[in-house]
């Protein structure tokens, strides 16, 4: 599946498609953000188990240049109970794919409306846990616009030189989307 094919769904998991038989699947519970759960599974050597999962809307990291430096945003984490300073990141709405939810939540969180954006990677994250998909987004040509903040969203944008990227992003505390952007960013030659 392409960008331009998601339709807002990579999340949803099909019982005909599994592997081993699948005996039951129940939902636990709704939180709004996100419903956790179980399946049921019968394993090869015809045992029962229960693997419990968390599922997730995909998300977009986008790695921001000025041609210089990187745009990277810091806030307060209350989940991990510190402040980080990390890649733009948000949620893909229904109908978009990663490079337009990518431009969109970077012109909301930074204040940033970029020329061009790629899709680098689209990957599962946590796949023990997490039913999550993530695309990882370069964005480049950034004009400023007006930000515009949801109403849980306390950030501060900052921007680091491009050369100091990396050092920044593995700094404690990090996170698996900032490192992830960064590295797959400088491996394709962006940064």
């Amino acid at each position: 599946m392409t960008d331009n094919e998601r339709d807002g769904g990579p999340n949803d998991v099909e019982t005909a498609d599994a592997e081993w038989p699948i005996l039951e699947s129940a939902t636990e519970y709704e939180t709004g953000w996100y419903d956790g759960g179980y399946d049921l599974i019968e394993q090869p050597d015809g045992t029962e188990k229960r693997y419990y999962w968390a599922d997730l809307p995909a998300a977009v990291v986008i790695v921001a240049s000025t041609g210089e430096e990187v745009i990277f945003v810091e806030q307060y984490r209350p989940t991990i109970r510190e402040t980080q300073l990390e890649l733009p990141a948000g949620i893909v709405e229904d109908g978009e794919s990663y490079t337009t939810a990518a431009a969109r939540e970077l012109r909301e969180e930074t204040g940033f409306d970029p020329a061009g954006v790629s899709l680098l990677q689209q990957y599962k994250v946590a796949t023990g846990v997490l039913r999550h998909d993530r695309g990882i987004v370069f964005a480049e040509g950034l004009e400023p616009v007006e930000p515009d903040l949801d109403d849980n969203e306390f950030l501060e944008v900052r921007s680091v030189p491009i050369e100091d990227a990396l050092d920044v992003a593995r700094e404690n505390p990090t996170n698996d989307a900032t490192l992830n952007g960064i590295l797959l960013a400088k491996e394709d030659g962006l940064l």
